[in-house]
């Protein structure tokens, strides 16, 4: 037994100089690690109860506020094409004519049959002299009446008339002004009665038809400012304003709005465009998009505590509009929030603000 007295003994002695080393280190703060931590430097702003502009996105192709198509009025073979496609045509002016032979032939025609009916008005005049001197106007009238008809004159009026119309419909006018789209046929071409021989666009003010979700149509009414980028130009804005919401839904939920702009330089219809209708929203608590990271699926914002340390704050998000979002729980209004380095902060980790 006194073998083994020295070896107890030491063992002893170990086991007691552990247990006063873990005591040691159990009363040393953890304060002082998290001063031996360099502090993340951030950038931080303040949360603000402000108006705050929602953005609404979409996408669509531009239109000619007017589009109407150029008829031929009448069969015939195409006999000259005056335009060209793109050319700026006034209202009413000739862009393409027909034969006019044969019309022309008809309103000879129509001419001799007026002047043989005029000859037969006056040899029934002749014969009916006393009757048109009837001192009662009534009958006087009554008689000039029957002349004109029995003459074949009213008839020979009336398709003088006809005539001279079909003749003028051997032309074909533009019914409004705008630019020459889509030239249906060629010179030479035989074409029908009520046929399309072209579309005119009225291209000093185009049109924007998007689609937007029907949640965001509460937001959106008539005369709401929007802005227009051309995918020709996507860096210069042009203004434009709501002027037309659909009232029907469609089958994926969006809704058309249709947008006018003030302005079509350099534009032509069917060229695609995007809009930003833009939705002020009153009293809103907004922080900068950079502030707000997810963290397992959801939303949290990093405040400054004390000064120098982050809390970690899980918050209800509302709309956003690129720059800015809306937080509808989770932190008070004015709070200092976090807007760098945020990615992989901690809860309560050293922080040194460098854009106080």
């Amino acid at each position: 037994m006194r073998i083994f007295n020295p070896i107890v003994l030491l063992i002893s002695g170990a086991m007691f100089a552990c247990s006063e080393g873990k005591q040691d280190s159990q009363e040393i703060p953890s304060e002082s690690f998290r001063n031996e931590v360099t502090a993340t430097e951030v950038r931080v702003a303040t949360a603000e109860r402000k108006s705050f502009d929602y953005l609404i996105n979409a996408t669509g192709k531009l239109e000619a506020l007017s589009e109407v198509k150029a008829l031929v009025e009448r069969e015939g073979y195409l006999e000259k094409v005056q335009i060209l496609e793109g050319q700026f045509v006034q209202k009413g002016q000739v862009i393409a004519i027909l034969d006019r032979r044969e019309a022309e032939f008809a309103l000879e025609k129509a001419r001799i049959n007026l002047i043989k009916a005029q000859s037969e008005l006056e040899v029934l005049k002749a014969q009916f002299q006393l009757a048109l001197e009837s001192k009662d106007p009534k009958v006087a009238q009554t008689v000039q009446d029957r002349i004109r008809v029995n003459s074949g004159l009213s008839l020979a009026e009336v398709e003088l008339k006809e005539v001279e119309l079909n003749l003028a419909r051997c032309e074909v006018r533009a019914p409004v002004s705008g630019r020459i789209a889509n030239i249906k046929f060629k010179e030479g071409s035989l074409v029908t009665k009520n046929a399309e021989f072209a579309e005119i666009l009225s291209t000093d003010q185009l049109l924007l038809r998007v689609k937007v979700l029907e949640s965001d149509i509460p937001l959106i009414s008539s005369s709401q400012k929007a802005e227009v980028y051309p995918i020709s130009d996507p860096q210069n804005a042009l203004e434009g304003r709501v002027t037309a919401i659909n009232p029907k839904v469609d089958e994926n939920g969006l809704v058309q709005v249709s947008l006018t702009l003030t302005s079509s330089k350099n534009l032509l219809p069917g060229m695609n465009a995007r809009a930003i209708i833009r939705a002020p929203q009153s009293n809103s608590l907004v922080v900068p998009k950079d502030a707000v990271v997810f963290r397992s699926g959801r939303a949290v914002v990093f405040t400054i505590e004390n000064g120098k340390e982050s809390k970690w704050n899980y918050v209800e998000v509302g709309k956003d509009n690129g720059r800015e979002i809306e937080v509808l729980d989770g932190i008070p209004e004015n709070s200092t929030v976090i807007t760098s380095n945020n990615l992989q902060l901690a809860h309560q980790a050293p922080v040194k603000i460098v854009n106080p």
